[in-house]
């Protein structure tokens, strides 16, 4: 697995060649001999292209796995922000990315309490959290960082507000990661062994899961190896984790032996 991690990584190459060439690196990537996984990381909806959206959906090595911190939906709250993007980009983005892309997982951050943020914007984003149902969310409360324009701005609220939002969202959020990872019990799916547990137990992950900031499952199997990807029969949920076992790889019938 690879994993690519920038302040924006959809700005690559802007630096270094004047224009942005997030998809020719990607492209170079997928050539590269053991890589089975590619995980792009911190894409801003800025510049997040056709093009880009293309490449994610049509490769078998780039994750369908999108990190993308929107940070609010509420376009007045995003300009205060200095967000380039409104509410109804964010929003057609979002349902652009669940068309287009099978089997996306979408995680985002946002933050509660900016500077200005009334009960109604709040509302907003948190009906929005309903209803897109990300698969991965963080919240955070708004901190004053010294030297940020953000400081200037009036409208600063108080932070048991700010952590009753932040609390509320992720309560919301808890009940959907929660109904999203019942509904994989059953299913095989391919693992990624981390390390191990215990005798017999491992840590793995899932594609839809970054190491250290996403769930893990917890894979029944002996002989396994850090950075092996294994089958693994999803058996239960454990709070926000999975359980599974390895599956049987010899599962054939010996009727025609």
């Amino acid at each position: 697995e690879l994993i690519l991690v920038a302040q924006d990584t959809t700005y690559y190459g802007l630096d270094l060649y004047g224009e942005v060439r997030l998809v020719q690196l990607l492209r170079e990537l997928e050539q590269v001999d053991g890589i089975d996984w590619i995980r792009v990381m911190y894409l801003y909806p800025i510049h997040f292209t056709d093009e880009l959206i293309s490449t994610i959906a049509e490769s078998g090595r780039i994750l369908p796995y999108l990190d993308m911190p929107l940070q609010h939906i509420n376009s007045a709250v995003l300009k205060r922000m200095q967000r380039r993007v409104n509410s109804e980009q964010t929003r057609e983005l979002v349902y652009k990315l669940r068309e287009r892309i099978p089997n996306v997982i979408l995680r985002t951050t946002f933050i509660t309490g900016f500077p200005g943020e009334t009960d109604a914007q709040f509302e907003e984003l948190r009906q929005f959290v309903e209803e897109t149902r990300f698969e991965r969310m963080g919240a955070f409360t708004y901190s004053l960082e010294p030297g940020t324009p953000a400081v200037r701005l009036d409208g600063h609220l108080l932070e048991d507000v700010k952590e009753a939002r932040r609390d509320e969202l992720m309560l919301l959020q808890q009940q959907i990661a929660f109904e999203h990872a019942d509904s994989l019990v059953g299913y095989e799916l391919d693992v990624i062994i981390d390390e191990p547990l215990e005798d017999g137990l491992w840590a793995g992950r899932t594609y839809a899961d970054a190491p250290e900031i996403d769930s893990m499952v917890i894979v029944n199997g002996e002989g396994l190896q850090p950075g092996q990807m294994v089958p693994v029969e999803i058996v239960a949920r454990q709070d926000y984790d999975l359980i599974g076992v390895v599956s049987d790889e010899d599962d054939s019938s010996d009727d025609d032996q």
